[in-house]
């Protein structure tokens, strides 16, 4: 059974979310917490949703000096699986797991609503159980969720297939309708919108199901021939 590490930080709202949805798709979670220096030996590590110690300075930047990002960031290059998903992507950027920046809404306005999101790349922890162009319908609640990088970086996203979601109908103006990223080892993910909301019937999807389940089964694999 894969083992996935959620990190606490103070400000996390989603933390019980991913919880609660791996345990459903057959993993073994557990909270992490930010002020330890170790994951604990999983085989995967979910940073989740919030506003991770208020957002304050700009969200994510005062979380990525949590002592566990340390192990985090340990985890990842010893090619441990690493998802980072809305706050959890902003903490990403900020710790350097993952290139570019979230900035502000286009519009100024706060996002809770469905999203369409077209998988573009099954070469990631997160997308190895879908299907390329495949069209999943899964929930963003975020702010400051339009994502940036620079020109040069862009092309690097786009030359190596490390853009792994797209916006079919762009909502917060995030540059080539990004909505998720990979880093160049294809272990480290970013994305803003929610697949641990989308994976009960009850709640109106399970389109976030397969992404989880890549992680569930990509993370343990990785951590096994680690």
């Amino acid at each position: 059974m894969t083992r996935v590490g959620v990190v606490l930080f103070p400000g996390s709202n989603c933390e019980q979310d991913a919880l609660e949805a791996v345990r459903y798709l057959g993993g073994d979670a557990e909270l992490l917490w930010h002020g330890d220096s170790t994951v604990q030996g999983v085989d995967a590590v979910i940073v989740p949703g919030g506003f991770a110690h208020g957002d304050y300075l700009r969200p994510g930047a005062i979380a990525r000096f949590s002592p566990v990002m340390a192990a985090v960031a340990d985890h990842a290059a010893a090619g441990g699986a690493v998802v980072g998903i809305c706050n959890g992507f902003q903490v990403l950027t900020e710790a350097g797991l993952l290139p570019g920046a979230l900035q502000k809404n286009r519009g100024l306005s706060f996002l809770c609503t469905t999203v369409a999101v077209r998988v573009e790349s099954t070469d990631s922890v997160l997308t190895s159980e879908a299907t390329t162009g495949a069209v999943l319908r899964i929930p963003i609640n975020h702010f400051e969720g339009n994502y940036t990088c620079g020109p040069e970086t862009l092309r690097e996203l786009q030359g190596e297939e490390r853009i792994v979601l797209r916006y079919v109908d762009n909502p917060n103006g995030s540059v080539d309708d990004i909505a998720g990223i990979c880093n160049a080892d294809r272990n480290v993910v970013g994305l803003m919108p929610h697949p641990e909301r989308a994976v009960h019937a009850i709640l109106g999807s399970t389109d976030g199901a397969p992404l989880l389940q890549s992680l569930l089964k990509t993370g343990g694999r990785l951590r096994a021939t680690a």
